[in-house]
């Protein structure tokens, strides 16, 4: 009987997904969603649990986010997984976190295939453990092909030192007489970003109740809508998902301007 009830409502919780579903995807999606993970290691601690358990179970909330990603038509999930001010961090968690990259995409790559799922990255792979680096460019190339969702991990990235060293590039650039100063302007500026192939985020999430950027795509988020929650990254569901994209089809995005009917 037990099971019968299980099964039952486990069948209509789906259906009641699926309608939710159909409702979100009847309005406009944003092509690209980015995510400051946050909360895993306070996630732990109210557990009385180590810090590297929360990594270990943000890393499980990562999948369920991907395929909820996808199961809306988003285009670009960009998640910060690793920030260059992370390095800070006690050395035995830096260790842990540099293996997380290869514990997630070992055991979800398969997943990620079959789900038409492109892997990409951004940031300074350079300073990654070797290993690290191994399993991002093995997940990356056995994904090169898909044309689906493209899952962006941000590892050992700044959006301060991605500015700075845009700006030296471009300086460089011009020295050469490659462009002018009179080519410089908000599109030349993005050919020289990470991002140079990605469109700027449409919808930031930010999970842990913090509110700030955290010196992420400072420049990318220029008119980008944030939503801002209470919830712990372990604890964050696809539902979560769900409420942020039905935030952002609720709004009028102006890019500085005034509503159509503002217009004179």
């Amino acid at each position: 009987m037990f099971n019968k009830m299980k099964l039952w409502k486990t069948s209509k919780d789906q259906d009641g997904q699926d309608d939710r579903i159909s409702q979100i995807l009847a309005h406009p999606i944003p092509d690209h969603v980015a995510i400051i993970m946050d909360g895993n290691g306070r996630w732990a601690k109210k557990r009385t649990l180590p810090r590297i358990a929360g990594h270990h179970e943000g890393m499980k909330t990562v999948k369920k986010v991907t395929k909820a990603a996808n199961k809306l038509g988003i285009k670009i999930l960009t998640l910060y997984a690793f920030s260059t001010e992370n390095w800070k961090r006690p050395k035995t968690e830096v260790d842990y976190l540099m293996k997380l990259p290869e514990q997630f995409l070992n055991s979800f790559l398969p997943e990620l295939i079959e789900e038409n799922v492109k892997v990409s990255t951004m940031g300074d792979m350079d300073q990654l453990p070797v290993s690290t680096r191994r399993a991002v460019d093995h997940a990356k190339e056995k994904t090169k092909n898909n044309d689906g969702l493209i899952l962006n991990f941000a590892l050992n990235y700044g959006s301060r030192s991605e500015i700075i060293d845009a700006i030296k590039h471009l300086a460089t650039d011009v020295k050469k007489g490659i462009i002018s100063e009179e080519d410089i302007d908000n599109e030349c500026f993005s050919t020289y970003l990470m991002t140079k192939s990605l469109k700027d985020p449409d919808l930031l999430i930010r999970t842990s109740g913090e509110v700030r950027l955290s010196n992420f795509m400072l420049w990318q988020l220029a008119y980008t809508e944030l939503y801002f929650m209470d919830v712990l990254w372990p604890d964050f569901s696809e539902e979560h998902l769900f409420e942020a994209v039905e935030s952002f089809q609720k709004r009028s995005r102006r890019y500085g301007g005034l509503l159509g009917e503002e217009i004179q």
